[in-house]
This record gives C-alpha cells, sequence and structure tokens, in this order.
C-alpha cells in the first residue's frame, strides 16, 4: 500500500511538472529566441542607418568604420556593400548568403535567419531618404552561442526544480503513506492472528488518521468481547466435561461391582446401564476434544499428507482386522500440505473411527489422496449404510450422528480442524453405495517436515471399490 501511494504520488507531480515546465520552458526559449533575433535584426538596421548617411550624403566613411569596429567589438561579424555589389567596408568573414536573400534587401526587405547551427545572420536594406530604394546592403553574423547557453541554463534550472520537487514529492509521498499503511498493517496483523484463534490479539491504537484509530479501537473492542465469550465458552466445557470423568468413573466401577453379584435380570440392566454410562464417558471425551480443537492455534507447517495416511491407517488396521473390515491406503507420490501440526493425525482418526463403526463386517474404507487445482485433496470412503441429504446436510453440527450410539461429535471436530487451517469439508455418496468425505487442504511447496520421526508401516495393498 505505500509503495503504491508513493508511486501514485510521484507520478502525479510528474505528470504536473511536464504539464507545467516543458511549455514552460519552450515559451521562455522562444522568447529570447525572438529577442536575441530581434536584437541581431536591430544591430544591422543601426549599421545600415550609418551606411545611408555615406552612400546618401556623401558623409566620410570613416563614420562608417567606426560603426562597425563598434559592432564588432562584441563578437559580429559584418560586411557593407553598394548597391551594384561593391563592398565598401567590413569586419570578418561572412559566409556566402544567398542571392534571393540579397535580392529581397536590394528591393528593401530585411531577413534575418539562422543558415547554420552556430551563428544567425541579418542581411538589412540601406534605404534612402526613409523610402522604398535601396542603395546597400548590409550583412551582419551573430554567433548563436550565448543564446544556446542562455537557453541551456534554462533547461538545466527547470530540470533541476522539477528533481527537486519529485524528491520533495517522494519524500512527502513516504511519509504519509508509512502514516496511513503502518497502522493498517497492524490492524491486518492483529485481523490475520484473530482468525487464527490468537483472541489476545490487539490492533495498535494512537496512530494514523483518525478514522484508522476508530477502527482499530472498535477492532480491539470487538476483538476483546471476543476473547472473553470465547475463553468462557471453552473453559466451561473443557471444565464440566473433565469434573464428569471422575463421577462417570466412580460410577461405573460401583455397577461393575453390583453386577457381580445381581441375579441375572438385574445383571441385565446393569449391563445396559454400564452401555449408556460408557456412551456418555464417549460424549464427555468427545467434549474435551472439541473444546481442544475449537482452542487450537497451532501455526501451519508442511506436512507430508501421503506419509501420514499410512502411518494413521497402519496404526487403524488392526482395530480393522479385529471387525474383518478392508482398510486401504492410496496415494500417489509425495504431497505436502500446510496445516496446523498434529492435524491431520487427529481429522484421520476421527474419519476412520466413524467408518470403523458405520461400516459392518467384509466392509471396505479406502483413504487416499492428490493434488487437485493447486490443493491437495484427501478421500476417505467407504461402503457402509452412507447417510441421506438431509443427515449429510446437518453432520457437520455437535450432537448429530447417523451411527446408533455415537456422539455426533466426530464430524464437527474434524470441520472445525479443517477450517482453521484454510481447508474446505464436502460429504457425498461412494457410488455403489456408502459415504465418501473430501478434504481440500491448502497446498504447501516440499520442503523439510516439521513432523515427529519414526518409522511407517504400510497398509497392506487392498482391492479398490
Amino acid at each position: 500500500m505505500a509503495r503504491r501511494i508513493t508511486l501514485a504520488v510521484i507520478a502525479l507531480v510528474a505528470v504536473l511538472l511536464s504539464v507545467v515546465a516543458v511549455p514552460l520552458g519552450l515559451h521562455i526559449a522562444n522568447q529570447d529566441t525572438a529577442e536575441f533575433t530581434a536584437q541581431t535584426a536591430t544591430s544591422a538596421a543601426a549599421v545600415a542607418s550609418v551606411a545611408e548617411e555615406h552612400l546618401d550624403d556623401r558623409a566620410p566613411i570613416g563614420s562608417l568604420r567606426q560603426a562597425v569596429v563598434e559592432v564588432a567589438e562584441h563578437g559580429d561579424r559584418i560586411v557593407v556593400y553598394g548597391k551594384n555589389g561593391r563592398l565598401l567596408t567590413g569586419h570578418g568573414t561572412i559566409r556566402e548568403v544567398s542571392k534571393q536573400r540579397i535580392d529581397l534587401a536590394l528591393a528593401g526587405v530585411a531577413s534575418v535567419n539562422s543558415p547554420s547551427s552556430d551563428e544567425m545572420v541579418a542581411v538589412s536594406p540601406v534605404i534612402k531618404d526613409q523610402g522604398a530604394t535601396s542603395i546597400g546592403v548590409v550583412v551582419l553574423a551573430r554567433s548563436t552561442e550565448p543564446l544556446d547557453h542562455r537557453i541551456d541554463g534554462l533547461w538545466a534550472w527547470l530540470t533541476a526544480v522539477s528533481v527537486a520537487a519529485l524528491a520533495a514529492a517522494a519524500v512527502t509521498a513516504t511519509g504519509l503513506a508509512r502514516w496511513l499503511s503502518k497502522p493498517l498493517s497492524g490492524l491486518e496483523l492483529a485481523a490475520q492472528r484473530l482468525g487464527t484463534g490468537h483472541f489476545d490479539a490487539r490492533a495498535p491504537a494512537g496512530t494514523g488518521p483518525p478514522e484508522v484509530r476508530r477502527l482499530a479501537d472498535n477492532f480491539n473492542m470487538m476483538a476483546g468481547r471476543l476473547e472473553t465469550l470465547l475463553s468462557g465458552h471453552q473453559a466451561m466445557i473443557a471444565d464440566v466435561s473433565h469434573q464428569l470423568r471422575t463421577p462417570l468413573a466412580a460410577l461405573r466401577l460401583r455397577l461393575d461391582v453390583l453386577a457381580l453379584a445381581a441375579p441375572g435380570p438385574v445383571a441385565d440392566e446393569l449391563a445396559g446401564a454400564q452401555d449408556e454410562i460408557a456412551r456418555l464417558s464417549r460424549l464427555v471425551d468427545g467434549l474435551l476434544a472439541i473444546a481442544r480443537a475449537e482452542n487450537a492455534t497451532s501455526p501451519a507447517v508442511s506436512v507430508p499428507v501421503d506419509v501420514i495416511i499410512r502411518e494413521r491407517v497402519a496404526a487403524w488396521l488392526p482395530a480393522a482386522e479385529e471387525k474383518a473390515i478392508w482398510l486401504d491406503a492410496r496415494s500417489r507420490d509425495r504431497l505436502w500440505a500446510k496445516l496446523g501440526e498434529g492435524h491431520l493425525d487427529q481429522i484421520l482418526d476421527n474419519l476412520i473411527a466413524n467408518a470403523l463403526e458405520a461400516v459392518p463386517a467384509d466392509g471396505h474404507i479406502q483413504v487416499g489422496a492428490g493434488q487437485v487445482d493447486g490443493v491437495v485433496r484427501v478421500v476417505v470412503a467407504d461402503d457402509g449404510p452412507g447417510m441421506s441429504p438431509q443427515q449429510r446436510r446437518s453432520a457437520l453440527r455437535r450432537y448429530v450422528s447417523a451411527t446408533p450410539g455415537g456422539t455426533g461429535l466426530g464430524l464437527a471436530i474434524v470441520h472445525r480442524l479443517v477450517t482453521s487451517d484454510g481447508g474446505t469439508i464436502g460429504l457425498s455418496d461412494t457410488p455403489g453405495g456408502g459415504l465418501t468425505v473430501t478434504l481440500d487442504l491448502p497446498a504447501a511447496v516440499r520442503e523439510r517436515p516439521h513432523w515427529r520421526a519414526g518409522n511407517v508401516t504400510t497398509a497392506r495393498n487392498l482391492k479398490q471399490f
């Protein structure tokens, strides 16, 4: 922003200078040229007046020679001719003047022009008795070096003024741009940090224009309220969930003890109560997990998607084999995504666990990844019962589950982690039946991984469905 403002101001000043300085320089240069031309013609006419006294009034030629000498003292060259072309007097050598100009001068017409780049030649007629009869010609040649020097000085002065104006404009524009952009940059950085979960982020206040200061104050007020609300909400969920785990564990232990000595019908009821307590325990664990996910502020790092997929599939493979479910990992090439550290592990764990609960024996679960349109696409597909369109629309909400006995928090956690990393999640039908979860994650360039080291076990190669 600062650079654009500076360049815009400099460009505007440059346009204004070009509109003003160039026409002004041309105008002054033309005036100087016209003045120089008039002075040259006047000097030639003055000598022609003295020559008229000699030619018409028979005055001594000494006065004419004296006038020629006075003109020559300024560096001019001059010759005086009679009507018949006879040289009367002169000083210096003048380049040949065209016969047309001489004829015009004999006809009473004076002319001034610059036949070469370094001198100006004036041809003035010697007029008899202020009439139209010419009795001689005066040719005066004057160097244009003083004129050129004056014009060059004019353009040098205008250039210096323009450069100084541009420099002043650049300094002023830079200061103005920094005054405007610095608080906006701080506000942008604070907004980025707030968006990544750093609710203590605040914009610098008290600098910049009044509008920017008011914007920063309003932003800080909003951020403070968000921090208070979200911190209180997260703390309440975490505290309640944590406090519930101890009495639940104690209650489960008491039921286990009672079940040992209870008769058959009572034992069946106790077993049902134990199942409900187990479900409640899973719900509490899910609340804790989602509270941690909502408070996730891990900086994004480059993670090897294909390696983590194979690692998580290998970790879940024993559970899949126990349920006679085929679990397969397919990923071509090395893929890198920009995610919070540990997020992809947690995402895949939740998706695979959900699929294992939904898919019946001899079912299939496939986890794959590839790069599509500049993003890393991770797909977890199964051939279980799937979801209806209505279930898919609400599946990412908390406590909504398509599996009997489920807590409805797994996909909510996945959705929170994916969106916090700038990705998207979509649910669709698997061809032939089942549910397909598609994750589009921000791609990253290949670099040294920021993930834990360890051996990776490759899952067995199962058929693709």
